[in-house]
């Protein structure tokens, strides 16, 4: 099977093969979908003597610490690619995009779980990959997921990652279009940079 992913840095569609090998690879149950109130962060504005608005500056942004190559779902894909793409990656989200990169959706390996058959019922191997085969991507991805603008300060990712308790943020610009994704282990790498230079002094 031939299925096309849409790379965030390179702004164009490459081509993924899925061996037949991995068709029987699946991940285990899980039965709670975590959901999330479409909404979008931005750069606080803030009121010059002007009357003109600028965006707040911050030392840390969301864009400088971010991870802008994200591997993503296309909205039309199936829950079977998304179950083989989580698995060969190793990545426990997943962006969903448009046909023109705009973030419509993210999946977990959790989402996919939940969706999937028990491991206790008597489906063959065939039967199994037909269900995945046959579920689409948005019926277990998370739609219209809260988005960053990537010049927002990175204190408000992690606001939402904290009230939300999320562990991942999708980045989109104004427009939409995914930007990358920011996570637990970006913030704890910049944590981790910011307490050895405080050592330092």
């Amino acid at each position: 099977m031939l299925r096309l992913h849409y790379d965030v840095n390179e702004h164009h569609a490459v081509t993924a093969f899925q061996s037949a090998s991995w068709r029987r690879s699946m991940l285990h149950p899980y039965h709670r979908l975590i959901t999330a109130e479409p909404l979008c962060y931005h750069a606080h504005p803030m009121g010059d003597q002007s009357g003109q608005q600028t965006v707040v500056k911050s030392k840390f942004r969301v864009r400088d610490y971010m991870t802008s190559t994200v591997t993503t779902l296309m909205v039309d894909a199936c829950l079977l690619d998304a179950a083989m793409l989580i698995r060969r990656t190793g990545k426990r989200h997943v962006p969903v995009v448009s046909a023109d990169g705009k973030a419509v959706g993210i999946i977990s390996d959790r989402d996919v779980s939940r969706l999937a058959p028990s491991v206790l019922s008597h489906l063959s191997q065939d039967e199994y990959n037909k269900i995945f085969e046959g579920t689409s991507v948005t019926q277990a991805m998370t739609k219209d997921p809260i988005t960053i603008h990537p010049d927002a300060p990175v204190q408000q990712a992690v606001h939402i990652m904290v009230t939300k308790k999320f562990s991942s943020v999708l980045v989109a610009e104004s427009d939409g279009k995914l930007a990358g994704i920011i996570t637990v282990t970006d913030l704890l790498s910049l944590l981790d940079r910011v307490l050895a230079t405080a050592d330092q002094v």
